[in-house]
């Protein structure tokens, strides 16, 4: 072997096993944070500041962005938002017709998107998505009658906005602005695109006091393949924000209600009352804890 190809080899060596090593580097510190996660519900503090950096250049390359990112900063701000830990609450759905109400205490892991539900009267009946699974572990199919695996993270969906729509897939569009209860609101509309979770045909448009950038209003449909098999969604309903209140410094709903929307695109018929109870952030969760539990049906 002559000398050149002799320092060619031991380079090439040198790189493939400084890139392992690096890589092996890597990966045992991103275990070390995961079981961070898993164990703790604590989120590194560097992945917090990247994902918020990645999330602000992001959000304020356009207009509708920018409203969205004031909101989230008058909310209390989205790195506080992904530190504090996992968010624990009561949610009580409470359709005005009768139908199925849906109460549930949970934990909701927000950097990962992972729920475990808890019925409020059956305190070993329970729910969840690990992130990839969704299980159900009751005595009956009384315990919840409606779909767990789409209701497992819709709560979050219903009420944590601005917060949720820092992610890839999310597209923003600036609408017109708009009069509410007396108030000039910035109007922004939220798609999805193909692909990005269960249903992404949904849409939101979140409605911002133009002082305050405090959100007021969220309109809204659903288009969940398995409620909707031919495709459509239901009518556009119109959801009030409740009274703010502070949580660890977020400042999250103590409550939404939910109308049907008129044509001019103010709130309706009064069809739902949510009550989101005993908000706090959790740490110290166990490892495994959104996990199926023995005895867990796998929900398909």
């Amino acid at each position: 072997m002559n000398t050149v190809l002799r320092i060619f080899c031991l380079a090439v060596i040198f790189i493939v096993f400084g890139c392992k090593e690096k890589t092996e580097a890597k990966k045992a510190k991103s275990d070390v944070a995961n079981e961070l996660i898993e164990k703790e519900g604590v989120v590194p503090s560097i992945w917090v500041d990247n994902r918020v950096a990645k999330a602000k250049a992001r959000l304020t390359s356009s207009e509708a962005g920018k409203i969205v990112w004031q909101s989230m900063e008058a909310h209390g701000g989205l790195h506080k938002w992904y530190s504090n830990g996992a968010l624990s609450f009561r949610f009580n759905y409470q359709p005005l017709d009768g139908s199925t109400v849906r109460d549930s205490y949970q934990v909701v892991d927000v950097w990962n998107n992972r729920a475990l539900h808890t019925s409020t009267t059956d305190k070993d009946a329970k729910f969840g998505w690990d992130g990839s699974t969704a299980w159900v572990k009751a005595k009956d199919s009384t315990a919840f009658a409606y779909d767990t695996k789409f209701w497992a993270l819709t709560p979050l969906y219903l009420f944590g906005y601005p917060f949720i729509v820092d992610g890839e897939g999310v597209n923003l569009e600036l609408l017109p602005e708009t009069t509410y209860k007396g108030k000039v609101n910035d109007v922004v509309k939220i798609t999805f695109d193909a692909g990005t979770g269960d249903a992404p045909d949904d849409y939101y448009i979140l409605q911002f006091d133009k002082e305050s950038h405090f959100l007021t209003a969220t309109r809204y449909i659903v288009s969940y393949p398995k409620y909707f098999k031919d495709g459509g969604h239901n009518p556009e309903k119109f959801m009030e924000v409740g009274e703010l209140v502070n949580v660890s410094g977020v400042l999250l709903p103590n409550g939404l209600k939910t109308h049907w929307t008129l044509e001019n695109e103010q709130q309706g018929e009064y069809i739902t009352k949510i009550e989101i109870t005993d908000i706090k952030y959790v740490k110290n969760i166990e490892e495994g804890y959104f996990k199926a539990p023995e005895g867990a049906k796998i929900v398909d």
